[in-house]
């Protein structure tokens, strides 16, 4: 779930479905079946908004996390992507994503400044990805997140379920404000999956996007079906609706959540608008 806001616009297209150099030809079926997805729409390309890049450490937590079978879903999760960060940048770039978030977020107090700190670094030798940053209700949260954004951090991650806050905490309110002001987009993990917590749920968060993450996807109406009397208003909110895969974190492969997509019969101009057009008008 994202904020309302505005950035720089993105700048020019990357590869545009070129494979990386030795990719196993699974991959090479893959981009191109990615790319034949969005050519199709007539679109230069995918923007993605909710791909997460962390620190190697981290990152090796949360795919424990999940290929350990504690996130309580009940079936296997396993990885789809466990690959070193420089392979998977290259196949987001192979599969044309012009543009993906690199996510990451804290769960605990003294984690967010060094996670920003590690996410600019990201961004400066990852000129296609969108410079991400996050934060904690915590003593000095305002701080760090006015050094992110004065850095160029167009996007921040705030996740009630892993943290474990309320993002009504008065330690955040000079982030709210500061972030509405800088006009900068917060994708929001306020759902209830895969569990509840004891923060989540749709009750503090208004005024938003929603992204797609895993949505639709066979793996998530298994768990948790989609009310087909509800998909009407997925066409009504076409304008607010963003691309968002999980990738890598995923349990299936990319093209899946671009086919369960199209898979809803909203028509070409809805899937143009989320895979692409609506992040590029939000973003700037």
């Amino acid at each position: 779930m994202t904020e309302s806001g505005a950035t720089a616009p993105p700048g020019p297209p990357g590869p545009g479905g070129a494979q990386p150099a030795g990719a196993p030809a699974a991959d090479a079926e893959e981009a191109a079946g990615v790319a034949a997805f969005w050519r199709d729409l007539g679109l230069p390309g995918l923007v993605d908004i909710h791909t997460h890049f962390m620190p190697p450490n981290v990152l090796a937590k949360v795919w424990a996390f999940f290929e350990g079978g504690r996130a309580g879903v009940g079936r296997a999760w396993p990885i789809a992507y466990r690959r070193p960060e420089e392979e998977r940048v290259a196949l987001l770039r192979a599969f044309g994503v012009r543009r993906f978030s690199a996510l990451l977020y804290p769960h605990k107090p003294d984690m967010a400044a060094w996670l920003n700190s590690w996410a600019a670094g990201f961004a400066a030798r990852t000129p296609d990805a969108l410079h991400s940053a996050t934060f904690f209700p915590e003593p000095g949260a305002a701080g760090y997140v006015a050094e992110a954004i004065g850095a160029g951090a167009r996007l921040f991650k705030a996740h009630l379920q892993v943290g474990g806050y309320d993002p009504r905490d008065e330690m955040l309110d000079a982030v709210w404000g500061m972030l509405a002001e800088a006009q900068v987009p917060v994708v929001v993990h306020c759902g209830s999956g895969p569990y509840p917590g004891a923060f989540t749920g749709p009750g503090p968060i208004s005024g938003v996007h929603l992204d797609t993450t895993m949505a639709f996807t066979a793996f998530m109406e298994h768990l948790a079906p989609f009310p087909a009397a509800l998909r009407p208003r997925l066409a009504h909110a076409g304008d607010r609706i963003l691309l968002g895969s999980d990738f890598p974190n995923i349990p299936y492969p990319y093209l899946h959540q671009l086919e369960a997509l199209a898979g809803l019969d909203l028509g070409a101009p809805w899937l143009r608008a989320v895979c692409h057009d609506n992040a590029v008008r939000l973003l700037g």
